[in-house]
């Protein structure tokens, strides 16, 4: 038993290098690979541009920056409205521009300027989602054109060998495989990658939108004029 034990450790020693010498040339793979790969490659950095510009744009202070609904309503009370206007226009967010509304509509019954409000929000908060939008058509595309470039890699290795007199050196037809199928490994990468992304995004949108429905409410009671109803804002 022993025996056999030292024999198989030699064995594997011995292996080592030639197992170090064919190890995976992903670079080699990726160049290789067709154009499939390339198209991968482009979508990709899409989907990058669309994360990082995401990441810079949809923060909390673009949406509802802290402290400015406490200030409103203090203003509002001691109908300081000039320097309301100048808070709301010096600030650029979605709750800027509700305020910058409600401050136009401070005459209208409450339900006008609900409604307004609701539909404002809804409006911003559906434009942040669709900037995101294409992390979900790459997530879509990546592992089709990857499928596309395997299948594609693969026709022409059988092509090839078919070509080189009956299959010959077996080793061909590995390699040719294992090129092609770099193709559908990295739409999968990609196409992994874009739909965390999106849901995310997604995920962010909403819960920003439910933060910015509950200060609007909170201004829409403390600002808004009395004796015309209840009506509360419904973020979309």
């Amino acid at each position: 038993m022993l025996n056999r034990f030292s024999l198989f450790l030699i064995a594997a020693v011995c292996a080592s290098p030639v197992a170090m010498a064919q190890e995976l040339n992903v670079f080699d793979q990726i160049v290789h690979a067709g154009v499939a790969m390339y198209v991968i490659l482009a979508i990709s950095v899409l989907a990058a541009a669309v994360g990082i510009e995401r990441m810079r744009r949809l923060r909390l202070q673009a949406i509802v920056p802290d402290g400015m609904a406490t200030e409103v309503i203090s203003l509002w009370r001691a109908h300081k409205f000039d320097q309301i206007e100048t808070i709301t226009s010096a600030n650029d967010s979605t709750l800027s521009r509700i305020i910058a509304y409600m401050l136009e509509k401070r005459h209208s019954p409450r339900a006008v300027m609900a409604g307004g409000c609701g539909d404002l929000a809804s409006r911003e908060l559906r434009e942040h989602q669709q900037k995101a939008y294409a992390l979900a058509v790459v997530a879509t595309m990546a592992p089709i054109i990857g499928l596309l470039g395997t299948v594609v890699g693969m026709v022409e290795s059988f092509h090839a060998i078919a070509y080189a007199g009956g299959m010959g050196n077996p080793a061909l037809l590995a390699g040719g495989i294992s090129k092609a199928l770099v193709c559908t490994a990295a739409g999968l990468s990609v196409a992994l990658a874009a739909l965390g992304a999106h849901h995310f995004f997604k995920h962010r949108v909403v819960g920003y939108g439910l933060k910015l429905e509950k200060v609007v409410n909170q201004l829409l009671d403390e600002c808004s004029p009395v004796g015309h109803g209840k009506s509360h804002l419904e973020v979309a």
